[in-house]
């Protein structure tokens, strides 16, 4: 993993990032976050009652047209700091009691990230959009023990319309397949705390069902259920040009949350969590202030 020919996630711009340029995603050559703090609201066995010890990386790249995080993705508002330092957040983190440390979309800061998680006392979590090549998540072997990636999309027409990524479902089953062979089953400790393993998250788009639809039969057909936990979420609010885009300017409805959850059933999808349709809040999204940084 590189730098200077940053090809670091599938649109490989092959940029020199340490003289300056600048690819897709926007990141230049120093890691730059926009917070790091305990975070209540992953799934119970990341957050548990002491938290998630998040921390929020600047830049992405996908350009989700109804991210809610789009000040840092998109805008890549945040603060430059060293390795040195973020492996100090680290521990202030752990000495709050957090369960692990959660890094969020970190892909295009790896090479700089990776010498920063050498004998963690907590789990590593890579909480990324799913969009990963695979010669990428390879390098993480040894370093992450928990994936949390999401598979946004398993119609290449709506993963180009929404993120700008055609190559999105492709790109994203093998990644996963990937983070399953390192992590392998889902290892929990006694209070239910996870130690390894791998949750796939797939958030519903309002009319946008039939994607949502395929998704899950894509994972059924790829993946044993018992090698991972599917995080189903119906917390979609629109945000961004999310909402200017008449399809889907509003939340989803109670139908179209029950059609997937009657196909998660009929597929044998029995490990995970679903939520409950008032879970659509904007309150999810922590201020982005350098708390922490």
């Amino acid at each position: 993993m590189r730098l200077d020919r940053c090809e670091l996630c599938p649109r490989r711009c092959a940029v020199d990032r340490t003289r300056g340029e600048r690819g897709f995603c926007g990141a230049g050559d120093a890691i730059r976050v926009a917070r790091a703090a305990p975070h209540f609201w992953e799934e119970p066995c990341i957050s548990g009652t002491r938290g998630s010890g998040t921390v929020f990386f600047s830049h992405c790249t996908l350009r989700c047209v109804y991210c809610q995080n789009g000040e840092i993705s998109h805008g890549g508002a945040g603060w430059d700091i060293t390795p040195e330092r973020l492996r100090e957040i680290y521990f202030e983190l752990i000495e709050k009691g957090v369960h692990n440390i959660n890094l969020v979309t970190p892909t295009h800061f790896l090479p700089l990230i990776l010498p920063t998680l050498e004998g963690l006392p907590v789990p590593a979590v890579m909480n990324c959009g799913g969009y990963e090549r695979v010669e990428t998540i390879r390098e993480l072997k040894g370093r992450i023990q928990i994936y949390l990636p999401d598979f946004k999309y398993a119609v290449p027409e709506t993963a180009g319309t929404y993120s700008m990524a055609q190559d999105y479902p492709e790109r994203a089953l093998e990644a996963i397949g990937e983070m399953i062979d390192q992590a392998g089953k889902p290892r929990f400790d006694g209070d239910g705390m996870m130690i390894s393993g791998v949750i796939v998250r797939h958030m519903i788009l309002p009319n946008e069902i039939r994607n949502s639809l395929r998704v899950l039969e894509l994972l059924a057909a790829s993946f044993p259920k018992e090698s991972f936990l599917l995080s189903l979420m119906s917390q979609y609010t629109p945000a961004g040009r999310g909402k200017e885009i008449k399809r889907i300017s509003r939340r989803i409805t109670p139908s179209e949350y029950g059609r997937v959850l009657r196909k998660m059933e009929e597929l044998g999808f029995e490990r995970g969590y679903t939520q409950e349709l008032s879970s659509a809040r904007e309150e999810y999204v922590p201020p982005f202030d350098g708390t922490g940084v």
